[in-house]
């Protein structure tokens, strides 16, 4: 498994989508984001014009382990991004801790997960962002931990980090 992560446009999904086209030619890629306003709107059409015909598109917000489970017959499963999924768990109220674990269940090591980087600045203000932040990071380090390879994206640089 690649851990991809970064900084907000630091060139993370680019660096993702080519290196799962080198990993095979059955492809699968799992969109987390939703579409709630017309930025993010804006952005699902630029990916999904980027990726073309080459992934088979899964559009997930919650259920990302069930998804992981049934596309084991891939070279590659590309998830685009725990960042988001994260906050759409929260979002759902979902148990969050739960969800991580059966995630982390799932991984088959065939997979290029794209994650941000956000605990590096300062603490944040308001509660719920302070326990977002504790959320994705713990997910973060688990995830690096499994992970055969860790990039980490710096002004569209990859830093080999494992």
């Amino acid at each position: 498994m690649i851990l991809v992560t970064g900084g907000e446009k630091s060139g993370k999904s680019t660096y993702a989508l080519n290196a799962a086209l080198e990993r095979g030619s059955r492809r699968a890629f799992v969109a987390t984001a939703e579409p709630f306003d017309e930025e993010m709107d804006a952005r699902i059409r630029r990916h999904k014009a980027e990726r073309g015909a080459a992934f088979e598109t899964v559009e997930e917000p919650v259920e990302v382990p069930a998804v992981l489970r049934r596309c084991t017959g891939y070279d590659v499963v590309l998830v685009d991004c725990m960042t988001t999924w994260v906050g759409n768990l929260m979002h759902y109220e979902r148990d969050v801790e739960a969800m991580q674990e059966e995630l982390l269940a799932s991984i088959s090591g065939n997979e290029v997960i794209v994650t941000n980087e956000v605990g590096m600045g300062v603490i944040p203000l308001g509660e719920s962002t302070r326990l977002y932040v504790e959320r994705l990071g713990r997910l973060n380090a688990a995830l690096a931990r499994r992970a055969a390879h860790v990039v980490f994206m710096v002004s569209g640089i990859p830093m080999v980090v494992k």
